[in-house]
């Protein structure tokens, strides 16, 4: 007789070895075939964080975007308001000029002028008006020539003054809010 046959129980326990060995060899392998599983699954959650991170990062731009057009819009909007008049003020301030012109060319006497009187209140209640609207005149007499204030008419040399200031204000200048509206119109001394 072979030897299988003398002993069945060695085979059965053969059998049992084999499947214990097998079963020891999937116990080993299985967790490894789940992390293998799980990779993918890592890759894929690594990639949905990745695109969230994109989409946070996209809504977080798009959300400081619509906070600089309010900002810029509320800014357009003040300098509308600010500087709005500006040609009306323009306007009106060569309505200024005209007065100050008619005053200078009416001989003053010593008798009392109802039309002078009348034309100096007009001037008066005008230029308050103008400041109330922050249009301010700019009246550069003895400063130091600015182009970025004043227009240079002419210069004529002066000894007594130091060269580029201004003689004489031909038109006054206006700023609206601090920005220049008109600039003033000057004569500059030059060196003799």
């Amino acid at each position: 007789m072979s030897d299988q046959q003398k002993n069945p129980n060695l085979e059965a326990e053969q059998d049992l070895k084999s499947e214990a060995q097998n079963e020891a060899v999937e116990d080993i392998l299985e967790p490894e075939a789940e992390v293998l599983e799980a990779e993918p699954e890592n890759d894929e959650l690594a990639k949905a964080l990745e695109e969230v991170a994109q989409y946070k990062e996209a809504a977080l731009r798009a959300q400081a975007d619509a906070q600089n057009i309010r900002r810029r819009a509320e800014q357009d909007v003040e300098k509308a308001h600010k500087f709005g008049l500006e040609k009306f003020a323009k306007s009106i301030v060569n309505v200024a000029d005209n007065l100050e012109r008619a005053l200078a060319s009416a001989p003053a006497t010593g008798e009392s002028d109802p039309v002078r009187e009348g034309v100096e209140l007009t001037l008066k209640d005008l230029l308050e008006t103008l400041a109330r609207f922050e249009v301010k005149p700019v009246d550069p007499h003895g400063e130091p020539f600015n182009p970025e204030l004043h227009q240079a008419m002419t210069m004529v040399p002066n000894p007594d003054l130091e060269p580029n200031t201004v003689m004489d204000v031909v038109q006054k200048g206006y700023t609206l809010n601090g920005r220049l509206l008109r600039p003033a119109m000057v004569v500059v001394s030059s060196a003799a």
